[in-house]
């Protein structure tokens, strides 16, 4: 695993935030769940050989590897070396020798063309700062009839994000977290644009109520990275008007209280396409 990673500011700024959170990523039962989702949904066969891009603690890359046996092959790639750390301990401790897990940008790779069956990403790829042509480039490594499969998230989904954007608008700033996944046809029309077929969409609704409090700790301000968007585009807003976005940000919070909490909706579009088979000539 190569430790030396040349990144610009905002990927930088990622990997940073991951490496943080390395430790405690594994803690609950919502990550590894629907990454197990996205496996299950994805029928994997032994003997295959598997890209999974932000690996990050091996969740998708672990299972993956237990499916496809001695025969096959997986590939973890993140840019956070601390999330990398936690897959390399998990693999080691199962003694699995199928995985390999390297240090890489995922829209800066340069696999051989053509040589995977699955490109899986999971819960990662509004992280990309140019969507379009990272499917692109992933659909490049794919076999012809290979599967991508990724987690997309509803313009609904998470709701301090959903909260923050809503506020962030009367200031004129535009906030896009899901918006660029946000709805199956979205979805769809990512991967048609990248040059997939047969896509298939399943939409499972998920979520949970959460505290006001929980929910208040959520706002994150203008210092933490924006998926798809650098510099995060709450900078441009003065401290003063910062703070009042933070407020309004809590008052919205607290009208959507609850007996049981603030509904955190989580909608999950497990997208899956195809690269076309090769034509004969």
């Amino acid at each position: 695993m190569n430790q030396q990673l040349e990144l610009n500011e905002y990927k930088q700024q990622i990997a940073d935030l991951y490496s943080r959170r390395g430790q405690t990523y594994d803690e609950g039962d919502w990550h590894p769940r629907i990454a197990h989702r996205l496996v299950e949904h994805a029928h994997i066969s032994q003997g295959q050989h598997i890209l999974d891009i932000a690996t990050g603690t091996g969740m998708v890359a672990i299972e993956a590897a237990q499916l496809v046996g001695f025969a096959g092959r997986v590939v973890g790639v993140d840019i956070s070396t601390g999330m990398l750390e936690q897959a390399k301990r998990k693999i080691e401790a199962l003694g699995l020798n199928n995985i390999e897990l390297v240090l890489a940008d995922a829209e800066k790779l340069n696999f051989p063309a053509n040589s995977f069956d699955v490109v899986l990403c999971s819960s990662a790829l509004i992280w990309m700062a140019n969507v379009p042509a990272a499917l692109r480039l992933w659909h490049q490594f794919l076999k012809p009839n290979g599967l991508i499969g990724f987690h997309a998230f509803a313009d609904t989904a998470f709701v301090e994000g959903v909260t923050v954007q809503k506020v962030a608008e009367k200031y004129g700033v535009s906030l896009a977290f899901s918006k660029p996944t946000g709805t199956i046809e979205k979805c769809h029309e990512l991967l048609k644009t990248a040059g997939f077929e047969v896509i298939e969409i399943k939409s499972e609704q998920d979520g949970s109520y959460i505290s006001l409090e929980q929910a208040k700790r959520m706002w994150s301000g203008s210092s933490h990275p924006v998926p798809g968007q650098f510099p995060n585009p709450l900078s441009q807003l003065s401290s003063e008007q910062l703070k009042e976005v933070k407020a309004e940000f809590e008052a919205e919070l607290a009208a959507l209280v609850t007996e049981q909490g603030i509904w955190n909706d989580m909608t999950i579009f497990y997208t899956f396409g195809r690269k076309p088979r090769l034509t004969s000539p």
